[in-house]
């Protein structure tokens, strides 16, 4: 299983951190050690100082594809999930400023949480709604009909470089409201009103 994430793709998530749009799906990959789930504890790594929480709906592919046609893509996800990709953020920014990669700062172990998947077929049409909540407070508010890149688009794009496996969850992208965790927080995830995942922050 791969983990493979589309970076920028919510406009307002984009101003707030003052990147440019980019015309095409921005993509890095998490590997399986970064999987977090049935709503394990989040312990902060000691290589950062300022992790940060981006809720994202996630699709989980359920058949090999390759070059998948943008009409064709909906038949290649069956379900729909909630996640976070933690970010450990002062990495990042110490990463692209050096114009390397993002690995050290999306990949590392546990930065992938992985919620509760909902059936395509018992789920109202798009869009979703979906939201994050810090310590019982709405911090994240997202609808997949704000994506700059559907799902459907997304998952034709990222066919042509990588062979998409059964198994394989593809994370969509962050709303606006990201932000930093500390030890205590309690963060959980809601998707179209129905609780996704819980995770402490330690």
């Amino acid at each position: 299983m791969k983990i493979i994430c589309i970076g920028r793709n919510y406009l307002e998530h984009i101003q707030e951190l003052n990147n440019a749009v980019p015309d095409e799906p921005v993509i890095f990959i998490k590997p399986d050690s970064a999987v977090l789930r049935n709503n394990a504890p989040f312990f902060i790594p000691d290589f950062t100082q300022d992790v940060h929480y981006e809720v994202e709906v996630f699709v989980k592919i359920t058949k090999n594809g390759k070059s998948i046609p943008e009409q064709f893509a909906h038949n290649y996800y069956d379900e729909i999930g909630l996640g976070i990709d933690f970010t450990a953020r002062d990495k990042q920014s110490e990463l692209k400023a050096k114009g390397l990669p993002w690995e050290k700062a999306k990949g590392f172990d546990h930065s992938a949480v992985i919620g509760k998947t909902f059936l395509k077929s018992e789920l109202p049409p798009q869009p979703w709604k979906f939201e994050l909540q810090k310590n019982r407070t709405t911090v994240q508010s997202g609808n997949t009909a704000h994506m700059i890149h559907s799902i459907d688009q997304v998952i034709s794009h990222v066919s042509n470089y990588f062979t998409l496996k059964k198994g394989d969850l593809i994370f969509t992208g962050t709303p606006s409201g990201v932000g930093p965790v500390k030890a205590g927080d309690e963060l959980e995830g809601f998707f179209e009103g129905k609780s996704a995942f819980k995770t402490a922050v330690h």
